[in-house]
Order: C-alpha cells, then sequence, then structure tokens
C-alpha cells in the first residue's frame, strides 16, 4: 500500500466511527463500540480482525501474554476503541505498541464517549508508515 492509500483507509474507518457513534450516541460500553464499528466496516467491504492477538517476542522467545488489538482492518491500520472521559498518554503509548509489535504503519485511537468523532479521533503514524511508497 502507499501512504496515500493508507490514509485513504483510515479517513473511511473514522467515518465509519462517526456512523456508528451518530446511532448510537456516547455512554455505552466500549465492547458495544467495537462489535458496532466491526460490522459497519464489514458491511462497507473491509477486511476486519476483532480482538487479534498481538505476539510479545522477548529475548527471541514468543511469550505467553494475551495481548489483543480492538481492531485491525485491512491487515494495515489498528483501531484502539475507548469510552471513557479522557484519553491519556499511556492510551496513546498502548496504540503506538500495538503498531510497533504487528509492524503496521498507522493506527486510530477512537474514544467514543464524545460528542464529535472527528474532533477527538487520534491518528498515528510510525516507521512502518515512512517506508511506504508516496
Amino acid at each position: 500500500m502507499t501512504k496515500r492509500e493508507v490514509t485513504q483507509l483510515s479517513y473511511e474507518i473514522v467515518g465509519c466511527a462517526i456512523k456508528v457513534h451518530k446511532e448510537l450516541g456516547p455512554g455505552l460500553l466500549e465492547s458495544v463500540y467495537e462489535h458496532c464499528l466491526k460490522y459497519e466496516l464489514l458491511k462497507s467491504g473491509y477486511d476486519v480482525a476483532q480482538q487479534l492477538r498481538v505476539p510479545v517476542i522477548y529475548d527471541s522467545l514468543e511469550m505467553e501474554i494475551n495481548l489483543r488489538v480492538d481492531l485491525l482492518v485491512n491487515d494495515t491500520v489498528v483501531v484502539e476503541l475507548k469510552a471513557i472521559e479522557y484519553i491519556l498518554p499511556v492510551h496513546e503509548a498502548q496504540l503506538m505498541t500495538y503498531m510497533k509489535l504487528l509492524k503496521k504503519p498507522q493506527g486510530l485511537l477512537i474514544n467514543f464517549f464524545t460528542d464529535n468523532i472527528t474532533k477527538t479521533k487520534r491518528p498515528f503514524v510510525n516507521e512502518y508508515f515512512s517506508l511506504l511508497p508516496e
């Protein structure tokens, strides 16, 4: 994929999140938004992995750790969902770590506890994004 294609995919994922948020509003559990967003993405033709296990390699060994990412879209964009009052730096670090461990170029941190997804969503890129062609 190119940088432009990854950016467009992220834009479309946010569009699906906005659709879910407009329908449900804030105040539900994260898992509700996760299932509804997965449904909306699948309905739109995307490949979506939910609660994908994230391998943790330490000292050349894969650790038996139950680390899971909320959604992975088209094997490219990691989507971490929250339904909390405030996004903290630890939530951003969590997403960046998932992106690194999965070797994915872009991540989206989407908080459904808001009146406007567009204003509160946070996209992240890493070194894998910088390696993509324009």
